[in-house]
């Protein structure tokens, strides 16, 4: 196996913009988990592993955080704690996207009934796989310095380790690949049912077409699933490509756009999530616009009755992003 490469050196702006991308993705994912917890009527099950995966988002957030702000050039104790919760939060970050599209293919392609044997099997893949692999790295002193070549400041696996390349795979590389085929396959077959569960109601009932809530609906549906694993594949293809460029020893690997690239990547999964899930999902977003003028007004002590009426009283437009799912079976409110 070929020597290492020196170090990646991390320069001032390089280090500001995935610190800014950590802090970012740290928000994101912790508004995610808040409009979670302040709004039951919105708990569906896809929004439930969305749960999860936006809290393995925030735990990987914020010990890349640790790390890029640390910029490690030796292994040490801190090193190893936050090298084995990111390997934990990155990998359980791809078992739990890939279970949200496992999901959403079982139940609308597929229709088969998903009870809560379905989530425990997510809960036991999606932790206890990354956990036994990270306790196994620790124990077997696998985590470490890596000089930067396959990071961005943070440790992962020693740079020290024979078997690197091997140990690299297991804690993280293996499953990213893994979820570059998976999920686009998964996404395609589902939109492709969908497509044809609407070319055939259109056929068989033709007034569904003058139906006006429901086109708007399904029309962003189908834009978010398209989206989903192409902006995975977009923040994530910059790491790979720097450990393939590490495997082949080139220096290209030290490249800053790349670095930062790779950086912001790694970093922002969970603010693309809440983007595309919050931001981009109308009955959240308009709830969350009303609590922070609730909170406006509360402040300027204006009146704010009618509002609390809105909000218990929703307007059914606002409501077209998040159908009644026995409505719109096979298709699900995730979206």
């Amino acid at each position: 196996m070929p020597q290492p490469l020196p170090p990646t050196q991390l320069y001032a702006a390089e280090r500001a913009a995935v610190l800014t991308s950590c802090v970012l993705s740290s928000l994101g994912s912790g508004l995610l988990v808040g409009t979670h917890a302040l709004w039951p009527e919105l708990r569906t099950r896809p929004r439930e592993l969305l749960l999860y995966l936006s809290l393995a988002d925030l735990l990987s957030a914020l010990s890349y955080f640790y790390g890029v702000l640390q910029d490690f050039d030796r292994t040490s104790w801190d090193c190893v704690l936050q090298g084995a919760l990111s390997t934990f939060s990155n990998t359980s970050s791809f078992f739990w996207t890939m279970a949200v599209a496992l999901y959403l293919y079982v139940t609308i392609v597929r229709g088969s009934p998903t009870g809560a044997g379905l989530l425990y099997c997510f809960h036991i893949v999606s932790w206890g796989v990354p956990l036994a692999i990270t306790i196994a790295a620790v124990a077997l002193k696998k985590i470490g310095y890596d000089a930067s070549n396959v990071s961005v400041g943070w440790c992962w696996v020693n740079l020290d380790a024979e078997d690197r390349v091997l140990w690299m795979l297991l804690t993280g590389k293996v499953w990213e690949i893994l979820a570059y085929v998976t999920l686009p396959v998964l996404y395609i077959l589902i939109k492709r049912h969908i497509n044809r569960a609407h070319a055939a109601l259109l056929e068989y009932r033709p007034i569904l077409s003058s139906a006006p809530a429901l086109q708007p609906w399904t029309s962003t549906a189908d834009k978010k699933l398209i989206l989903i694993p192409v902006i995975f594949i977009i923040l994530r293809i910059w790491s790979t490509v720097r450990f393939i460029l590490t495997l082949c020893n080139s220096p290209a690997v030290q490249n800053s756009i790349l670095v930062v690239l790779h950086g912001i990547g790694n970093t922002f999964q969970g603010g693309a999530n809440c983007i595309m899930f919050v931001l981009c999902t109308r009955v959240v977003r308009a709830r969350l616009l009303s609590s922070i003028c609730c909170c406006h007004h509360d402040d300027v002590g204006w009146p704010w009755r009618s509002s609390s009426s809105s909000r218990q009283h929703p307007d059914p437009a606002e409501s077209e992003d998040v159908p009644d799912p026995e409505q719109t079976k096979p298709l699900l409110p995730s979206t």
